[in-house]
């Protein structure tokens, strides 16, 4: 009789310890679920709140290019209005100027080409010149310029090549 006592107080520690590992099993299983679904939404907020920042900067150059639209069709209106080249040629410097300290100010440089050394990172060559040997290898000229996003590259300079 001792015996079976001693055999359901083993059996009933046992069982208690399985009830207890199965417990804490379950109170895991529910932390490690809540976490994961609190990093799913923060992973989707964080998500939204980057594309929210990209429009909103898309939004803030969109309106600095405006001013230059803007100056764009006053001189489109002056030139239909005067015969006088030079004032349109000077109005047109002045947009060109306040477009290039729109892009100066986001962060937007002009790929320097002429006179370097072809360098494929920057520079797409579209043709080559025959040129003196002190040219070869060198820009000779640029088709169409390059520019960069602070140290990103957004457009290469096409570039003509002396051989």
């Amino acid at each position: 009789m001792a015996d079976d006592e001693a055999q359901q107080t083993d059996n009933s520690a046992e069982t208690d310890a399985q009830s207890s590992v199965a417990a804490e099993v379950a109170e895991w299983k529910d932390k490690y679920l809540r976490l994961q679904a609190e990093f799913d939404n923060y992973r989707k907020r964080t998500l939204k709140e980057k594309m929210d920042l990209v429009a909103a900067g898309g939004e803030d150059v969109i309106k600095e290019m405006l001013g230059v639209v803007d100056d764009m069709d006053r001189a489109q209106a002056s030139m239909a209005a005067s015969d006088n080249i030079d004032s349109i040629r000077e109005g047109v410097e002045l947009i060109a100027r306040k477009l290039s300290e729109v892009m100066r100010a986001k962060g937007v440089s002009e790929i320097e080409a002429v006179g370097l050394p072809l360098d494929t990172d920057l520079h797409e060559a579209i043709a080559k010149f025959p040129v003196e040997d002190e040219r070869k290898g060198l820009i000779i000229d640029v088709v169409q310029k390059g520019y960069k996003l602070k140290d990103k590259v957004i457009r290469y300079a096409k570039v003509v090549v002396g051989e």
